[in-house]
């Protein structure tokens, strides 16, 4: 049986609203409500999904508001046609902001978006041509030919269709290929460019988009008000929506539509109902407002909406690409063929020399593993090689070609995957979900397909290699449970298949085995032969000497970051050196 998408219900439920017997009173509430929504449905994609937190989504309010206002009042446009000007002087503005603020990380990025938020909105009450601070007035409403729309309940209903449209366009962006990378965008760049994802280029990408959900909203402010002064939006609104989206739940898109329901309805009757109680005049919502955010992010940190989701039962989704086409295959090195080639490489942390002139080679269909003890620089050669860390001298070739240069991203698309230490992961996502972030160089849709659900086609076929990856490692069973549900050994296979999504020529393991039992090394041992069979190259960064003396034909021992020898297992357990400092010496 086919789902029915989520945004049905209430898509049927607005004709019903807009003419049921309300009174206009509740109308004009429910138009405040759509607006407020809108701006925090790119609050809920930008801070709730991508993890960047910006205090300066009025401003584009404003700008959306500004556009319209000034060209219908000066050149007699018509609003349906300022709306296009506003998007693009909002995208514009979007792209330069963004491209300049989002290169900084920590608290660095929200006191920028404050500092523009504040640079706009004294822009805008310090220009004679929009009014200054008393704005712009005498704003016509919308109307389609002769009919009106007015602020009533024909302006509910175009707030609510380019609402729920909003809704319909973010919720299959976060089902698809550039959804998994924007959402991977919170744990860190690292994993996210080693999958072949540009972490800036996705950041810019959402800034852009929670933008323009701002300039719309602005746009219908404007001829809902049929005025337009700054006071809407300066750094008080900005971090008013950032509120609603964070009551209502800023990980959800519905989220967006609860907190600025609650806000608007909370705001209005405290407005009344506080100053009556104390008996005296003034702001106190905001104190109140206060108190209650700091309650919601201390007990409720996900907002109302996650109580919403926990309530609901959780269905996994349709397996519908049974029939989908198989990717295409990379090709192969030959056999015997040199797939890496370390010259010398070396890397200094100041004074501090962590990786000395190491060499080595790996052929095609070997596996070889990188060992020495605590300290040696295993790890630092491992990012060295994968574009992690930059190198202070040396060469790195794969498959003949020096990548050398090249950022982690781009030596994944080359055909070289990798896992971490460290299991990176995005836990509230599915293992399938995971998983297919691996497939994300095999891809080509962009947003605005996936925001039209015009990439189907092509989803389908990475989910099909998503499962196909799993069910390679024994992990078939496991396609629709969250990932932060898993057992150690379970994650650390998950990550391999991810990294095998990716198609590639090489795979690099760092400590697979680390935080597992005896059994999961054991079927980790039969993982790897498994592939090695399926003639994939793998280097492996290992402490469990067990294992890497099974699965490895040639070994690379380190000791502080320099190169101590290299050989067959049988060779390298025969060395005094390495005995000594790594496997113990014999009395």
């Amino acid at each position: 049986m086919r789902r029915l998408p989520p945004i049905l219900l209430p898509a049927l439920a607005l004709p019903l609203i807009a003419w049921a017997p309300l009174p206009d009173f509740w109308i004009t509430q429910l138009n405040y409500i759509g607006l407020y929504s809108l701006t925090c449905l790119g609050l809920v994609l930008l801070t709730g999904v991508g993890g960047l937190t910006s205090f300066g989504q009025a401003a584009f309010v404003g700008i959306g508001a500004y556009t319209t206002a000034w060209l219908t009042l000066n050149t007699g446009l018509s609003p349906w046609l300022t709306l296009f000007i506003g998007l693009a002087l909002t995208g514009i503005a979007a792209l330069v902001v963004g491209g300049i603020t989002l290169r900084m990380s920590g608290h660095y990025l929200p006191l920028a978006t404050i500092a523009w938020g504040l640079s706009l909105y004294y822009l805008m009450g310090n220009l004679d041509a929009l009014g200054k601070y008393n704005g712009l007035l005498g704003l016509r409403s919308l109307s389609v030919g002769a009919f009106n729309i007015g602020q009533g309940r024909a302006f509910f209903l175009l707030t609510w269709v380019l609402l729920l449209a909003g809704v319909w366009a973010l919720l299959n962006l976060l089902d698809s290929r550039p959804g998994r990378a924007i959402r991977a965008l919170r744990n860190g760049s690292q994993m996210a460019e080693a999958m072949g994802i540009s972490t800036l280029r996705y950041k810019v990408t959402i800034f852009v988009i929670a933008a323009l959900f701002a300039s719309l909203a602005g746009w219908l402010l404007a001829h809902f008000q049929r005025t337009v002064n700054p006071s809407a939006f300066g750094l008080k609104m900005g971090i008013e929506y950032l509120f609603m989206t964070v009551v209502g739940g800023v990980g959800h898109v519905w989220g967006a539509v609860v907190g600025a329901a609650l806000v608007k309805l909370l705001d209005d009757y405290l407005q009344v109902a506080l100053p009556a109680l104390i008996g005296t005049s003034g702001s106190y919502e905001v104190i109140v407002f206060g108190v209650a955010l700091v309650l919601v992010l201390k007990y409720l940190p996900d907002g109302l909406w996650s109580m919403v989701v926990r309530w609901l039962p959780r269905r996994p989704r349709a397996v519908d690409w049974q029939q989908a086409n198989p990717l295409p295959a990379r090709s192969r090195p030959a056999a015997g063929e040199s797939v890496l080639e370390v010259d010398r490489i070396r890397k200094q942390f100041g004074g501090l020399v962590a990786v000395n002139d190491i060499s080595f080679e790996i052929q095609a269909g070997q596996i070889v593993g990188l060992i020495g003890p605590n300290g040696a620089g295993k790890s630092t050669t491992f990012n060295l090689i994968t574009g992690v860390l930059a190198k202070t001298a040396g060469t790195v070739r794969f498959r003949g070609e020096d990548i050398s240069a090249l950022p982690s991203r781009a030596i994944s698309r080359k055909g070289m995957a990798r896992t971490f230490q460290h299991v990176k992961m995005i836990p509230d996502m599915t293992v399938l979900e995971n998983v297919a972030l691996g497939t994300h160089t095999r891809g080509s849709n962009g947003v605005a397909g996936a925001m039209l659900r015009l990439n189907r086609a092509e989803e389908r076929r990475l989910l099909q290699e998503a499962q196909r990856q799993l069910e390679r490692i024994g992990m078939g069973d496991y396609l629709h449970e969250l990932a932060g549900n898993l057992a150690m050994g379970p994650q650390r296979l998950m990550e391999i298949a991810r990294a095998l999504c990716s198609d590639p020529a090489l795979l690099l393991l760092d400590e697979p085995a680390a935080g597992l039992r005896h059994k999961e090394k054991q079927a980790l041992a039969q993982v790897l032969r498994q592939l090695q069979g399926e003639g994939m190259s793998i280097l492996l960064v290992e402490h469990d000497m067990d294992l890497v003396m099974d699965v490895c034909d040639q070994l690379v021992v380190m000791e502080f970051g320099t190169l101590l020898t290299r050989g067959t297992p049988a060779e390298v357990q025969q060395n005094p050196a390495v005995r000594a400092a790594y496997l113990g010496t014999e009395h």
